[in-house]
């Protein structure tokens, strides 16, 4: 089959590699139909390399159709369409149970003290061939995958695989009341579905973002934007509209973005040039992030407010402003969405007639598989208007 390969430091390829095998009685293969590129993909290029290795197949955001099942599965049969969310979770252990569905502690990576396994992310989460491809085994297959009706177009419910359960818990997060202001810094695929549910649900929000073609999408549904580059600070403005006290809460979607910071890239390329045993374990303690958007968060947010980090860090030893941030009663809330805490509300919400949150046209681009190493590149870029690509392998 053919699938999306990491290949070096800023080096995807797509590579014929052999399909996927049933080697669980409780897994199925599915025949991918559509793939998301998403911003954490892109830390793959860089930050994360040592983690990496040639050959490792990416991608997290699949819709498929079932084409082979385990021989214990009793929910899924061949034909079924399904949306499989990105995290790996078993749905029955004790972190399953209570909704964090992201620290299962059957998938969970003890040797890196990270989380629950992740498809197509590096060894720090699994190493498990990912979904940029023409099919994906997926495990737990009677638990894992979301049964999604035929006849809609993928783009109605393949968000539901990390966008949509990732924003929806952002603003859960957030903790806003039927007054409150949010505002959301980063307008990128999950900072604009962000600002999407919030709107959807009444609340002002205030999104910032540098790139003019991103803010023209959140202001088409009812947001009030701000451009970073403003000649006035972007802080005082938001000081402005909030009657000097700053936002109810604010949403971090930015995270690391290290291809944005010229601090964070060279620290990743002197990284990446020491061999894996000494790489790895300097970019799990460096401080290789750009803080400007989670201090930004931090001056805006307004006293008593909450800060919720979507937006993914990387690095263990940045400084935090803890005496602001403890002088501020903020409350901070972060985390990997648990999709599967989320997802029986997303999906209601889909199957109604309208489309509420636009995703049937919140894509910029359906790509071929074999676009895929020039869109990495336009994506990072942000070329082009890209926001948001599905690849239909």
């Amino acid at each position: 089959m053919k699938a999306v390969t990491w290949q070096g430091k800023g080096t995807m390829t797509v590579e014929q590699v052999p399909d996927p095998r049933i080697n669980r009685p409780d897994d199925a293969i599915i025949r991918v139909t559509s793939s998301g590129l998403c911003g954490s993909d892109l830390h793959l290029y860089d930050p994360l390399a040592p983690f990496m290795e040639e050959g490792d197949i990416v991608g997290h955001e699949p819709i498929g159709v079932v084409e082979e099942v385990g021989a214990g599965l009793t929910s899924l049969q061949p034909g079924d369409r399904v949306v499989v969310p990105f995290n790996i979770s078993c749905g029955t252990c004790w972190m399953c149970s209570r909704g964090l569905h992201s620290q299962c502690e059957t998938t969970q990576n003890v040797e890196h003290g990270t989380g629950a396994s992740l498809f197509g992310y590096s060894r720090l989460y699994g190493q498990v061939p990912g979904a940029q491809a023409e099919y994906l085994r997926v495990p737990f297959g009677d638990t894992l995958p979301i049964k999604v009706p035929d006849g809609p177009p993928d783009d109605r419910f393949v968000f539901l695989s990390d966008v949509l359960p990732t924003a929806w818990q952002a603003v859960e997060y957030a903790g806003l009341q039927p007054d409150d202001t949010l505002l959301v810094l980063g307008a990128g695929p999950i900072g604009d579905m962000c600002a999407r549910i919030a709107l959807h649900r009444g609340h002002r929000v205030i999104v910032v973002d540098p790139v003019p073609e991103r803010r023209a999408r959140v202001a088409a549904y009812g947001a009030e934007v701000l451009d970073l580059a403003d000649e006035v600070p972007t802080l005082a403005q938001v000081r402005e509209l909030t009657r000097g006290r700053g936002a109810d809460a604010v949403i971090d979607a930015v995270g690391m973005e290290a291809h944005g910071s010229p601090v964070a890239e060279s620290m990743a390329k002197v990284v990446g040039m020491l061999p894996d045993r000494m790489s790895r374990p300097l970019m799990r303690s460096a401080g290789v992030d750009r803080l400007a958007a989670l201090h930004l968060a931090i001056d805006a947010v307004r006293r008593g407010g909450t800060i919720s980090v979507v937006g993914v860090y990387g690095g263990a030893m940045d400084p935090m402003p803890l005496m602001e941030l403890f002088d501020k009663q903020v409350q901070l809330r972060m985390g990997q969405a648990n999709v599967h805490r989320w997802s029986s509300d997303i999906l209601d919400l889909l199957m109604e007639p309208e489309d509420h949150l636009g995703v049937e046209s919140f894509a910029t681009h359906h790509l071929a598989l074999d676009d895929a190493p020039a869109a990495y590149r336009d994506f990072r870029d942000k070329r082009d208007g890209m926001v948001k690509v599905l690849f239909r392998p």
